[in-house]
């Protein structure tokens, strides 16, 4: 048993899939240490900054990963599916939001504990993060996915479900209302 442990600590997330659809357990405690940092990041950004709801989701997705891991395929980029899945779980939550008043977007900007910095880079940093809060729900997962998690256009392309061509061009208009918004700043060494 511990030679087969040892064994799926090298093994590709798709293999790990493929052994967790066996029964494996050992599988699921490597994919899980492999992403569940990754995974609550990610929904803790898209999610308002909200902790709690952000530990729930990431329980959540990966009990989905167990129910499902069947009907993987692994011929598919499992990081891909895995984001798939997370970003769908966001909709889900913003659709719930919206039918309960939608609850205000909380800034990061207020719990931001930077020590050494310049007032105009705090100010700059608080104004990116209150740019992406407010941002459409489909825009803040362009720029989370490309920017903070650094996926590449071809697999944002999957995640999202729409085609590279049109990733790359939301991108550019993106980047480009976030100057125009941002123009006050446009002499510090970080404006985009």
């Amino acid at each position: 048993m511990k030679a087969e442990k040892g064994m799926l600590h090298t093994d590709t997330e798709e293999q790990l899939m493929v052994q967790l659809a066996k029964g494996h357990n050992f599988a699921f405690d490597i994919l899980y240490d492999r992403y569940a940092q990754k995974m609550f990041s990610y929904f803790y950004r898209m999610l308002w900054k909200n902790k709690e709801l952000a530990e729930d989701q990431t329980q959540e997705l990966f009990l989905k990963l167990i129910k499902n891991a069947g009907s993987f395929t692994s011929s598919r980029s499992f990081s891909t599916w895995l984001y798939s899945i997370a970003n769908n779980m966001c909709k889900n939550e913003y659709r719930k939001a919206a039918i309960k008043m939608k609850y205000p977007i909380q800034s990061s900007a207020q719990s931001a504990n930077v020590t050494e910095e310049t007032a105009d880079h705090k100010k700059f940093k608080e104004a990116v993060a209150v740019y992406i809060a407010q941002l459409e729900e489909d825009k803040k997962a362009l720029y989370i996915l490309r920017f903070e998690e650094q996926l590449s256009i071809p697999e944002i392309s999957v995640i999202l479900n729409i085609n590279e061509g049109t990733i790359k061009s939301r991108i550019f208009y993106l980047l480009k209302n976030m100057k125009e918004q941002l123009n006050p700043f446009k002499n510090l060494l970080t404006y985009p």
